[in-house]
């Protein structure tokens, strides 16, 4: 694929230009299709469910919160494959613990914000005991792709390379 360098105006090859409307939209399509696929093949309803709410939507919001960050704050300098590998995995572990963190407060907050049982939303299947269960998995996990793909791909904005007939 040929870009051209807004810097230099030469032609280079290389993936396209970071967008992060882009960004989200895949981090949530993307897991969403998979899971939802999953589920129903196995015929699982509480994945289906989790497909479209805590896994497509957390890695969606940890992608628009990585890219947001990025955009405004990341460094732009061309890096080696090793150091993006390094710092795309630190922005996974970092983005994994705190989305831990948000699915142990959810599940030992359930109780309160639930609500009487005569409350419309109780009979949603996405609030039950067995999805809040699975919040400690599909966070953690949906925030770790996420921010390692946004990541990697934010680093790979830096490293195209000229095209042989520009040197």
């Amino acid at each position: 694929m040929t870009q051209l360098n807004q810097r230099t105006g030469e032609r280079t090859t290389g993936p396209p230009p970071f967008a992060l409307w882009r960004e989200v939209a895949t981090a949530y399509v993307a897991p969403a299709v998979t899971a939802g696929a999953g589920a129903l093949v196995g015929g699982n309803t509480r994945l289906l469910w989790a497909a479209g709410t805590s896994i497509a939507g957390t890695s969606a919001v940890v992608a628009l919160l990585v890219g947001g960050w990025l955009q405004c704050f990341g460094r732009r300098r061309a890096t080696g494959p090793a150091r993006r590998a390094a710092v795309s995995l630190a922005g996974a572990a970092l983005a994994a613990a705190l989305a831990f963190a948000c699915a142990w407060a959810a599940q030992r907050w359930q109780p309160g914000w639930t609500g009487p049982s005569h409350q419309p939303w109780r009979d949603l299947p996405f609030l039950d005991r067995p999805f809040l269960d699975r919040l400690s998995l599909d966070l953690p996990l949906s925030a770790a792709l996420a921010a390692t793909i946004v990541g990697w791909r934010w680093r790979s904005r830096f490293t195209a390379r000229p095209l042989e007939e520009n040197r």
